[in-house]
């Protein structure tokens, strides 16, 4: 990763042949990703922005992302920090996605302030993608749509929540917003139950299309021996047990007061995996409820080491609480790695179909602790119940939850997409050419 100044920032096009049904040149489709932040930075938006772009350029597409640069110069996370200031780098993925991480001066009520961001985009439009992919919420990325972007370029929009509790920058983006939705061909959701119950998605159901997240499976399926390893060395370290997970940023909606409650009244320990602006509000909390001994608290781990964390635990608890969690992809990780999910059944939200009750794992009523207990506990005292949700879990991972599925159906809708702009385009194109031979053949009288 090198720091670098605004003239080298391009969108570099490389000379492959895109497997795209129904190209029409034999370069490489362009797709352009806006997102907010991009791993190392935490997060489902994050990590399914990733998956997704590398897939697509495993598939052949040109893949590029925009996003914000959440590491200061010292290359700490600076996401939650107000004035935390970054730099703009440069940096080239795996498969080749070309990521260009915008540094920002500071942030105030989830807005980044990024200097460079004008001249960045200026640039991508003198030289555009064929798409350009946006992943709301995000407020600095729908402001740049808005204001700074090519209308010239089709855009996409994945829908990944609402915005739920932020009334007054939900009521302050309401102009712009409309502007970007109305302007978008196609709308993504990963759930149709989420879209059902989407006041804010009521206006476009007409563009709405329906593509569930997805991630690479494989290192969940078959993990390594070192993963194997690191899971029995934390069977041992949290013996004897049993280790509940749960992981997520420590934000409001994860609920993660109700799971700490809960676990008074569970035996093992809660190992919560994630950082966030209330981390020290649940470590008092877990200090006044007399849990904090058995409450343990890992940063931002490795995917290995995750991994392993899955495969030690008994479940994951998933006990958000409000429809800011529209999916909950590491639902998904854990079913992957055969780790039931006891989840939260959040109305109008995509959570409970990727972990279906009494299939995959358990479903209790959202800031119910004593029902979070009492599911944990069922899943103790009935070992073979546990079995079966864990071997349903990693078959409903493989049927539904594929990265190249979830690639292979993006590109689907990406076509769709083109089409649309071609035939929006021809009666115009053929207005022009009759008004040309018109005026031919009185020039030739």
């Amino acid at each position: 990763m090198s720091q670098i100044s605004p003239s080298q920032i391009e969108f570099d096009v490389r000379d492959r042949t895109s497997t795209l049904a129904g190209a029409r040149s034999a370069r490489p489709l362009r797709v352009c990703h806006l997102g907010k932040f991009y791993p190392p930075a935490p997060g489902g938006i994050e990590t399914h922005v990733r998956t997704l772009a590398r897939a697509q350029a495993r598939m052949g597409l040109d893949v590029s992302v925009l996003c914000i640069n959440h590491l200061d110069r010292h290359g700490l996370d600076a996401t939650w920090a107000r004035y935390g200031a970054t730099s703009t780098v440069r940096e080239i993925d795996d498969d080749g996605v070309n990521v260009t991480r915008v540094g920002r001066s500071m942030t105030f009520a989830r807005v980044d302030f990024c200097p460079m961001l004008p001249r960045i985009v200026r640039r991508l439009n003198s030289n555009p993608p064929d798409i350009f992919h946006l992943h709301t919420p995000n407020v600095t990325m729908l402001l740049t749509v808005a204001v700074l972007t090519t209308s010239k370029v089709p855009l996409v929009i994945t829908h990944h929540s609402d915005i739920v509790r932020q009334r007054m920058r939900r009521w302050a983006l309401v102009p712009y917003e409309k502007r970007v939705y109305n302007r978008a061909t196609k709308i993504i959701v990963s759930a149709q139950q989420y879209a059902d119950g989407s006041e804010q998605l009521n206006p476009f159901v007409h563009k709405i299309e329906l593509m569930p997240m997805g991630i690479d499976l494989q290192p969940y399926l078959e993990p390594s021996e070192a993963v194997l390893a690191e899971s029995q060395k934390l069977r041992d370290e949290f013996a004897p047990g049993p280790l509940w997970l749960a992981v997520g940023r420590c934000v409001y909606y994860k609920g993660f007061f109700a799971a700490i409650e809960a676990l008074r009244n569970v035996p093992g320990t809660l190992l919560i995996v994630g950082t966030g602006p209330l981390r020290n509000e649940l470590r008092r909390l877990a200090q006044q409820l007399g849990v904090a001994d058995r409450v343990k608290w890992w940063d931002n781990v490795s995917r290995d080491k995750l991994i392993a964390a899955y495969r030690a635990s008994t479940a994951l608890w998933f006990p958000s609480n409000a429809r800011a969690e529209a999916f909950g992809l590491v639902q998904v990780e854990a079913m992957a790695s055969g780790c039931p999910v006891i989840n939260t059944d959040i109305p109008h939200s995509g959570v409970t179909w990727v972990s279906p009750h009494e299939q995959t794992g358990l479903t209790v009523p959202v800031e119910n602790p004593t029902a979070l207990a009492a599911a944990a506990l069922k899943l103790l005292e009935d070992p073979a119940l546990r079995q079966r949700l864990a071997d349903a879990a990693r078959q409903r991972a493989v049927d539904q939850f594929c990265h190249r599925a979830m690639a292979q159906r993006s590109t689907e809708i990406y076509q769709r997409v083109l089409e649309t702009r071609a035939a929006a385009q021809a009666p115009a194109e053929a207005q022009l050419q009759a008004w040309v031979r018109r005026n031919m053949r009185v020039a030739h009288v």
